[in-house]
C-alpha cells in the first residue's frame, strides 16, 4: 500500500548525502575521539570540523558550540546553567513553548529557584510583544526570555530581531528553541543578537540522537551530565562522532538548497490550503497557519468541522502519516496543550491535524492524502 509522510515537523527522512557521510564515519572513524592515539584523533578531528562548520553557519565562533544527544537536552542544558550559574531569578516564557522549555522552567519555579511569568498570547497564537515589553519592564531581576523561533504545531513565527532588541534594551537574556527553524530558515547571530538557541539534526534530514546548544561568547557552561570532560567540560560522555558529522552534512546540505527549498515546499503549503479552502468555507486553520509569511512553510494545522477521535488512525490505514500535535505527546488522549491555549472548548472538539512537509514531499503525495481525508471526512 502507499505511505505519504506528512509528519515532517516530528522528524524527517534521512537525506542519502547525509547517509553516505555517516556510513563512512561508522566504518573508518571508530576510535574514542577522546583517545590520544591516531584513531582517536581522527575522531577528533571531524568533530572539530563539524563544529567549525556549525559554527560558521550562524557567523559565531566554534567555541561557543555544544554537541548534545537532543534539542530537548540543549534546552535543558540553557536553562539550568541560566538558573544555577547566571543568577537568572526569573524567566519569561510562553504557554505554548515545547515541553523540553516548559517542564524545566516549571520545575525550576516549583522550588523556588526562579519567577516564571508568561507572555500573553494573540488569538493565533503569536506574542503580544506589548505585554513582553511591559513585563520586562516591571522588574529588575535577573531576567531570561525564552521564546520558540517557530511553534512546532502552529508553525506561528516569532519576530526575533524584535525581541532580541527588547531584552537588549531592558538587559535581559534571550534564548530561543530553533528547533524548528534551523535547516529552514537563515539566521546571522551577529545580525540577530540571541544569547542561546538549540537545534536537533533530524528536523533537517539529519539523524535522531544529536543536536547543538550555543552559548553566546562569555557565558560559561556548567553540565547537566558529570562523569568526564567531553565537549570542554561542558557535556560529560563520549561524542557521538558519526551522528556529529551527520548533523554537519545535513546542515551544510540544507543551507546550500534554501533557497530552492523555501519556494518548493511553500508551493506546495500554498496549493494545499487553496484545496483544502475550496472543500468547505467551515475548515479552519489553527494560529491561521495558512498564512504562508506569518507562519513556517513547512507547518499547516488543520481544523474539520466534524468530531472525530479516530482520524489520525483511519488516515494511517490510509497510507497517510500525520499527527495532531508533538510527537512527544502522541499518546496523550487530551488536545496539546498548545491548541488548549489557542482553542475554545467547542473548536478542541473538533478534529485538528498538523500537516508538516519536507524537499522530499511531492504533489502527488499531497493529492493522495487529500482523497483520504475527503473519503473520511464525507465534507
Amino acid at each position: 500500500m502507499k505511505f505519504v509522510y506528512l509528519d515532517n515537523a516530528a522528524t524527517t527522512p534521512i537525506a542519502d548525502e547525509v547517509l553516505d557521510v555517516m556510513h563512512e564515519s561508522l566504518k573508518h572513524s571508530y576510535g574514542n575521539p577522546s583517545s590520544t592515539h591516531q584513531a582517536g584523533r581522527k575522531s577528533k578531528a571531524l568533530i572539530e570540523k563539524a563544529r567549525k562548520t556549525v559554527a560558521a553557519s550562524f557567523n559565531v565562533s566554534s567555541k561557543e558550540i555544544i554537541f548534545t544527544s537532543s534539542g530537548t537536552e540543549a534546552n535543558n542544558l540553557i536553562l539550568f546553567n541560566a538558573v544555577h550559574n547566571y543568577g537568572v531569578k526569573r524567566i519569561i516564557t510562553s504557554k505554548i513553548e515545547h515541553h523540553a522549555v516548559l517542564h524545566p522552567c516549571e520545575h525550576y519555579a516549583n522550588n523556588g529557584d526562579i519567577q516564571l511569568d508568561f507572555v500573553r498570547l494573540h488569538a493565533d497564537g503569536h506574542v503580544d510583544l506589548s505585554h513582553l515589553e511591559e513585563l520586562l519592564s516591571n522588574s529588575d531581576d535577573k531576567t531570561l526570555v525564552s521564546l520558540m523561533m517557530i511553534n512546532n504545531e502552529l508553525g506561528s513565527k516569532l519576530p526575533v530581531d524584535e525581541v532580541a532588541k527588547r531584552c537588549q534594551e531592558y538587559g535581559a537574556l534571550f534564548h530561543s528553541d530553533t528547533v524548528q527553524a534551523i535547516g529552514h530558515y537563515p539566521l546571522d547571530l551577529q545580525k540577530t543578537p540571541i544569547d542561546f538557541i538549540t537545534a536537533s539534526a533530524h528536523k533537517f534530514h539529519g539523524p535522531k540522537g544529536v543536536g547543538f546548544a550555543y552559548f553566546r561568547n562569555g557565558y560559561a557552561v556548567k553540565p547537566l551530565l558529570l562523569g568526564g570532560d567531553q565537549e570542554k567540560g561542558a557535556r560529560s560522555s563520549t561524542e557521538n562522532v558519526h551522528g556529529i558529522v551527520g548533523l554537519e552534512s545535513a546542515l551544510q546540505l540544507s543551507l546550500k538548497q534554501l533557497e530552492g527549498d523555501i519556494a518548493y515546499v511553500k508551493g506546495l503549503k500554498k496549493y494545499f490550503v487553496e484545496q483544502l479552502k475550496a472543500w468547505s468555507s467551515e475548515i479552519r486553520f489553527n494560529g491561521n497557519s495558512d498564512d504562508v509569511d506569518r507562519t513556517t512553510y513547512t507547518i499547516v494545522n488543520v481544523r474539520f468541522p466534524v468530531q472525530n477521535e479516530l482520524l489520525l488512525f483511519q488516515l494511517d490505514m490510509m497510507g497517510v502519516g500525520v499527527s495532531s500535535g508533538s510527537a512527544c505527546q502522541s499518546g496523550a488522549s487530551k488536545v496539546s496543550h498548545v491548541l488548549a491555549e489557542v482553542l475554545n472548548e467547542q473548536e478542541q472538539s473538533n478534529a485538528s491535524i498538523r500537516f508538516s512537509f519536507s524537499r522530499y514531499t511531492t504533489k502527488e503525495d499531497i493529492d493522495y492524502s487529500l482523497h483520504q481525508l475527503k473519503s473520511q471526512l464525507k465534507i
